[in-house]
């Protein structure tokens, strides 16, 4: 996080929008667990429900009939689904989603744009094997152009998975664009939302933008930081995960699920999407007001934003110069506002920001 220079390395405690490292120091944190927590670390409604399931054994030789529950009210949130399956990480569900579509077309090549883990296959380097690695087409984010060439090379693909957000909003066209060029060449459609469900909308993109995938993969802040991800998507779709193996061995304990019942009800009860998004608004205007020179500059959304330098050294010197401050950013990589932040929280951090950016020397 912090490029080899000292800075806190372990946390011992979190809660709302703050951190306790091992150090003694409390920070405000932005990273909120990659983006795994949305509603705050420690939120009281998902500690209450997550130690009631703990209190009913954790865990069981059958699936718990929360699964059910959680199921019904996640098709009933994210547009279009009809049946969920649910796994323990994001990168597990789009390797299952993958699955699906390659069983349902009789074909192996995925085109896709973003980050969707570190498994084989969307994420090459060393030990990939080649064979695999050759299976999977990137595109550039928000190329309709280029999607359609890749789509139009040879047999068509199996799956078209996109990351719908990628260091900015998209143009609604490429979305628009990727539905229209999987239903001619009879690809399956397939959001990643890991990071957008629950975080631009309860439905992720596919609510903010009204283009429907056949397929979706939620993850992250769907349980508030607990281990859960599901594949959302078409009966005849998810049906086809009878013909292929695709196992878990914790996928249905009830921990996570019992996490995700909590968070859909703060959903419902709360707008969660706006106040993080005015949050995040505030603090990206209140970052951009101190960018001079062109030295850096804030991409990204209110709900997701991040900090992109032109100075590897100077990005360290201001990080770590924050952290010493009491404000934890990532870096190279989003900050995610959460409900738990607010006015205070960004009063500090822009303190924090001047001061570390006149130190650095920006």
């Amino acid at each position: 996080m912090f490029g080899g220079l000292d800075g806190p390395t372990h946390c011992v405690r979190a809660e709302g929008a703050r951190v306790w490292t091992a150090d003694g120091h409390v920070l405000i944190d932005w990273t909120m667990a990659l983006g795994a927590v949305g509603l705050g670390y420690a939120h009281p409604a998902v500690v209450e429900a997550v130690q009631r399931a703990v209190r009913e054994g954790g865990v069981g030789p059958l699936p718990p009939t929360l699964e059910v529950e959680i199921a019904e009210r996640l098709v009933s949130a994210y547009p279009g689904a009809e049946q969920a399956r649910f796994f323990k990480t994001g990168a597990e569900g789009v390797q299952a989603a993958v699955r699906v579509a390659r069983v349902a077309t009789g074909r192996e090549r995925v085109v896709h744009c973003g980050y969707h883990g570190w498994l084989d296959g969307p994420t090459g380097g060393a030990g990939v094997p080649s064979a695999v690695a050759r299976l999977w087409t990137p595109v550039p984010f928000d190329d309709a152009a280029a999607l359609e060439r890749a789509c139009g090379e040879g047999e068509p693909p199996a799956a078209i998975l996109l990351e719908p957000v990628i260091e900015r909003a998209p143009q609604v066209t490429w979305l628009q664009a990727a539905r229209a060029l999987a239903t001619e060449r009879g690809s399956v459609l397939v959001l990643d939302e890991i990071k957008t469900a629950f975080r631009l909308a309860k439905g992720g993109a596919a609510e903010r933008w009204g283009v429907g995938p056949d397929l979706a993969v939620l993850g992250k802040a769907l349980a508030n930081g607990y281990p859960l991800a599901a594949v959302v998507g078409r009966a005849d779709l998810m049906a086809r995960l009878s013909e292929t193996w695709v196992s878990s061995t914790l996928a249905t304990e009830f921990v996570s699920l019992a996490a995700a019942g909590a968070v859909l009800d703060v959903w419902e009860r709360e707008d969660v999407a706006g106040r993080v998004g005015r949050i995040g608004g505030v603090v990206m205007q209140e970052i951009r007001k101190c960018v001079v020179r062109g030295a850096w500059d804030v991409l990204g959304m209110p709900e997701m934003w991040m900090l992109r330098f032109r100075d590897a050294q100077l990005e360290r010197r201001f990080l770590v110069g924050c952290a010493a401050r009491g404000v934890l950013l990532k870096r190279g990589a989003y900050n995610f506002p959460s409900l738990a932040h607010g006015e205070a929280e960004v009063e500090a951090t822009m303190d924090a920001v001047r001061a570390a950016l006149a130190q650095a020397g920006a």
